[in-house]
């Protein structure tokens, strides 16, 4: 007798086992454009917790950049369905290996290691990182930070923090649970500045309109954020490039950004319209 297993159920089982070792899986087959046409839906990978990416609202629906984004995407495949799926920051490679999403979003940061897995598309974002400050705190660029006196505020498990003990071993850091938390430590007067890429924490600081917030002027680092689809999936990864040169070209993703984040990109994508 013999048994047979779809290729989505065996993609969920290969992604349960991912995530539960830690380990990737050897790649299921991915959905060609033409099947993810035909089913009419685009299945997405989302940070489940990361506003204002995208997170729940009061009524359970999922809102954010990403969703806006994906939506769009959607609507430029001339795809009726969106499928959301929960992916924390270590699924989102296992996920698209097995063929659990079609595309990852999620604050994806284009890498070497990453891109021997998966396949990137041009960025749909950057990431700055750089000092996020007060005008308590006198200083000019970041290394001066590099003292006993300051202390850090950062998010529990960011690579920032291994970052910080490697470029800043001087300083002291105080870890808290999420990016809101990270600007009100600061507020609060219970850590002097952030060190992180600060696209992703400008936006908390209309909470506190009593603080003198400052930018440090020298960026740290650019980070690319991409869309991620699997691996040899090129029909569907250049669909998506063709459709963000329209969106940057446009403006509509500095647009959704703004909507989401409440400023425009510290560093803006140029469209590209060759890849």
């Amino acid at each position: 007798m013999t048994f047979s297993i779809s290729r989505r159920g065996l993609a969920g089982i290969a992604a349960g086992v991912s995530a539960a070792t830690g380990f990737i899986v050897r790649s299921a087959q991915a959905d060609t454009l033409d099947e993810t046409l035909k089913n009419n839906l685009l299945r997405v990978g989302i940070n489940p917790n990361s506003p204002p990416f995208s997170s729940r609202d009061s009524a359970g629906a999922w809102v954010g950049f990403d969703i806006d984004i994906a939506n769009i995407l959607a609507k430029e495949l001339k795809i009726e369905k969106v499928e959301f799926v929960p992916t924390n920051t270590d699924q989102r490679v296992p996920f698209l290996v097995a063929n659990t999403i079609d595309v990852s979003l999620g604050g994806l940061t284009r890498n070497s290691e990453r891109a021997k897995l998966i396949e990137y598309t041009h960025p749909l974002h950057s990431e700055v990182m750089g000092v996020l400050t007060t005008d308590k705190v006198k200083i000019a660029s970041y290394s001066e930070l590099n003292d006993a006196k300051y202390t850090l505020a950062d998010v529990r498990g960011s690579w920032t923090i291994d970052w910080i003990k490697e470029n800043l071993p001087k300083a002291k850091v105080e870890v808290v649970d999420n990016n809101a938390d990270v600007v009100r430590t600061v507020a609060q007067g219970r850590a002097d500045a952030i060190v992180e890429m600060l696209d992703f924490f400008t936006a908390f600081t209309k909470d506190h309109t009593d603080v003198n917030w400052q930018v440090l002027p020298n960026k740290i680092d650019i980070g690319w954020d991409c869309l991620g689809v699997q691996k040899g999936n090129y029909a569907l990864r250049d669909v998506f490039n063709i459709a963000l040169y329209k969106l940057h070209s446009s403006g509509v993703i500095v647009e959704q950004w703004k909507k989401s984040f409440g400023t425009e990109p510290l560093e803006k994508v140029p469209a590209q319209p060759y890849f």
